[in-house]
């Protein structure tokens, strides 16, 4: 997949999950934007969800026209909420939460299958959560090189309880399409959870094999989605105009 096609949705916005920032979006950043699409990053601070909605609605409603809305991880949450807004025409999970009203990720990480991995997430210190660095790369960076996950482990952003427990009150993929990209060997949201969510919203899936991480590891398979939602959603207009 090469250069922006005619008709597609040019505008992206990347929303990230819990413990991490924005700038992990630059690879997947880069080769859209050599690609030619307008890319917005948001700095959500993940302290609440509604905070983090606010600050994601900000980034849409700059945009000059209709924009594909995607999340990472907890950064699924966010856009199922702030998918509503107008100038948002498709979503992207990867590797991300897909809630239902009411769902949050405490309220769907809450009963974990048997055998399932487990995320290394510390007892909460002021409403704040974090991974024990110690074994973020094995759970959520493993195909990362272990340099970038050492740092990633020691640049986390506490995630605050307000975000993890935010419910979702409007699903946007009850009205808007949906990609969904399924990571094979995820030890912080199990495959079996994606393909659950990703069914549920109807999503059109894709898999790939790698990590949690996989926005870092893998910026071309995830940009690919990416574009492949982008224009998707500009046939299905199409064809229904």
């Amino acid at each position: 997949m090469g250069q922006i096609s005619d008709g597609a949705t040019k505008n992206v916005v990347l929303v990230h999950g819990g413990f991490v920032d924005g700038s992990g979006w630059e690879g997947v950043y880069q080769i859209l934007k050599r690609d030619g699409y307008n890319v917005s990053v948001v700095q959500n601070p993940t302290i609440s969800l509604t905070g983090d909605v606010a600050a994601t609605r900000a980034v849409l409603d700059a945009q000059d026209g209709p924009a594909v809305l995607v999340g990472h991880s907890y950064g699924g949450v966010v856009i199922t909420e702030a998918g509503n807004h107008p100038n948002v025409d498709t979503l992207v999970y990867i590797t991300a939460f897909a809630p239902d009203a009411g769902e949050s990720v405490g309220t769907l990480i809450a009963n974990p299958a048997p055998g399932a991995p487990v995320p290394p997430i510390l007892p909460p210190v002021d409403g704040f959560l974090m991974l024990d660095k110690a074994k973020f790369a094995e759970s959520f960076a493993g195909d990362v090189p272990p340099e970038k996950a050492e740092f990633m482990a020691n640049s986390q952003v506490p995630w605050g309880l307000d975000a993890l427990n935010g419910p979702v009150s409007t699903p946007a993929w009850k009205t808007k399409p949906s990609w969904y990209l399924v990571v094979t060997e995820d030890k912080m949201i199990p495959p079996p959870a994606q393909q659950f969510m990703s069914r549920r919203a109807g999503s059109t899936v894709r898999e790939v094999g790698g990590s949690h991480a996989i926005y870092v590891s893998k910026p071309q398979a995830v940009a690919d989605i990416i574009k492949e939602a982008a224009t998707g959603s500009s046939k299905a207009e199409a064809q229904t105009s």
